[in-house]
């Protein structure tokens, strides 16, 4: 599925943020570009992108997105990716907090089918600057 063209509303975020411990953020960022290949093997997988922190410079937010909740356990479950998170846990990350959503609305400045209708009414009814 190409992102772009919108996501299933089932769709699911994988939200990762992690604060690498001190002297370790390179290793997180290769670790992480070692399992993309695997990653992108997932049948449901969608996209993943990588953030840093504007007021917090030493947080990096991954940011991914599932068509399913089992294409998530798949990943989870991957020997490659328990064994980076076993390293994580045992050294390369200070901290990290996981949350899992679901895509309730997914729209856009020029795809806005999904968008609210207030939201449509409001900006169908502005006049442009």
């Amino acid at each position: 599925m190409n992102e772009e063209d919108g996501l299933n509303p089932h769709a699911f975020a994988v939200i990762f943020e992690v604060i690498p411990a001190d002297g370790f953020k390179e290793t997180y960022l290769d670790l992480a570009l070692q399992l993309r290949p695997e990653l992108e093997k997932i049948k449901g997988f969608i996209s993943i992108e990588r953030f840093q922190s504007i007021y917090q410079p030493e947080k990096i937010l991954s940011l991914s997105f599932w068509e399913s909740e089992n294409a998530i356990r798949e990943w989870r479950n991957l020997e490659a990716h328990r064994e980076t998170q076993s390293k994580g846990r045992d050294g390369v990350f200070k901290d990290y907090r996981l949350r899992i959503a679901q895509v309730h609305r997914d729209y856009g400045m020029f795809r806005r089918e999904e968008a609210p209708e207030d939201s449509k009414s409001y900006h169908q009814q502005k006049p442009d600057k």
